[in-house]
């Protein structure tokens, strides 16, 4: 198998080391802007060899893992350059605009839009890590509109990986995606924000804090470079979260100020059920 990853950080580097596992005379071959990072991807044995667009003609598969902003612009490139047997692969956090900016595109049936629901707080390519994908979801968009032969190829390759596969339209993904990840990222940038505002005056809350606050914030470690474009190609989908969001936090500080406690129980209490959504426990009516 020739595989030429696009983007040589956390998601496309570990996604070079699965394949590589599950296919061991595979051929790897990185494309990135950074050429820092592919000299390190190379130095730790993620990819094979670097390479440019020229190379895409000869690919089975291409694994897209840029951000959102410059995949808009890259994919159509990308898609020019590949022969008429490669299936192209995004793992956009998005996937409203990546798919309308394709649709009419003379090679759409070779793009498979997919967003694996997979990361850490890391970046870069020593961020790589085997196993990243095993039991993560793996969202499809519009399928239909990519070659059977070619679904088939990218199938395999998921089911391989271990992942879980769930089909959903662009607009239905977009808007749930603001919930579960985009809106959490935000809170976590933004409690970040307020305790680093906070510590200028009371440097010892650092000290005070636990792994309640470190599990939290985790995610403020996130790249501002991946995440404004989605925040931005997401907007109105966030922006909605976010009102929500905002509304939920408002009535439990009214709940504080009024000492209505047994409310402030009762919210909490009916909240903890979302260990069992967590583990696909079915939510019994009460």
């Amino acid at each position: 198998m020739n595989l030429v990853v696009i983007g040589i950080g956390l998601i496309g580097g570990s996604f070079a080391k699965d394949a590589k596992k599950i296919h061991p005379d595979a051929h790897i071959i990185g494309i990135d802007k950074s050429e820092s990072h592919l000299d390190e991807a190379l130095e730790l044995g993620i990819i094979d060899e670097k390479g440019d667009y020229d190379v895409l003609a000869s690919a089975d598969v291409v694994f897209v893992s840029i951000p959102v902003n410059a995949l808009m612009v890259e994919l159509p490139k990308i898609l020019d350059a590949v022969g008429d047997d490669t299936v192209v692969m995004d793992a956009g956090s998005t996937k409203g605009l990546i798919c309308e900016v394709v649709n009419d595109h003379p090679k759409r049936r070779n793009f498979l839009a997919c967003h694996p629901i997979a990361g850490t707080e890391f970046s870069g390519p020593s961020a790589a890590i085997n196993g990243l994908y095993e039991g993560k979801t793996n969202i499809i968009c519009e399928v239909e509109k990519t070659a059977f032969k070619l679904q088939e190829r990218a199938l395999e390759l998921f089911q391989q990986m271990k992942m879980r596969i769930r089909y959903m339209n662009p607009q239905a993904h977009d808007k749930h995606i603001a919930y579960v990840s985009h809106l959490s990222h935000i809170s976590s940038f933004m409690l970040g924000k307020t305790v680093i505002e906070k510590e200028k005056n009371e440097r010892d809350i650092f000290d005070l804090a636990g792994s309640g606050f470190e599990s939290t914030v985790r995610l403020a470690k996130s790249s501002p470079d991946m995440w404004t474009p989605i925040f931005e190609q997401n907007k109105e989908n966030v922006v909605e979260s976010l009102q929500e969001y905002i509304q939920n936090l408002e009535t439990f500080k009214q709940l504080l100020l009024d000492n209505e406690f047994d409310d402030v129980y009762q919210e909490m209490n009916n909240t903890n059920r979302i260990k069992q959504i967590l583990k696909g426990i079915p939510l019994t009516k009460s």
